[in-house]
């Protein structure tokens, strides 16, 4: 899963949905470009849903990414 931030969030808005992640044992991947910042999610995403991420302030999409079979 990926998770694209909004150019006007903050470290704050970050930092939450981040622990939220963590807290329910993901690893994550951050890549801040200069217009972006994405989260990378590392697990099985599959019983998360993207509403629940997505009422985070700041972000601005969620990506999922297919399981290859």
């Amino acid at each position: 899963m990926l998770i694209v931030m909004r150019k006007t969030a903050d470290e704050r808005a970050q930092e939450e949905i981040k622990s939220y992640l963590i807290e329910r044992g993901f690893d994550i991947h951050q890549s801040t470009g200069a217009n972006r910042v994405i989260i990378g999610v590392i697990g099985d995403t599959q019983n998360i849903p993207e509403a629940d991420i997505e009422a985070f302030p700041g972000v601005l999409q969620v990506v999922r990414i297919a399981k290859e079979e």
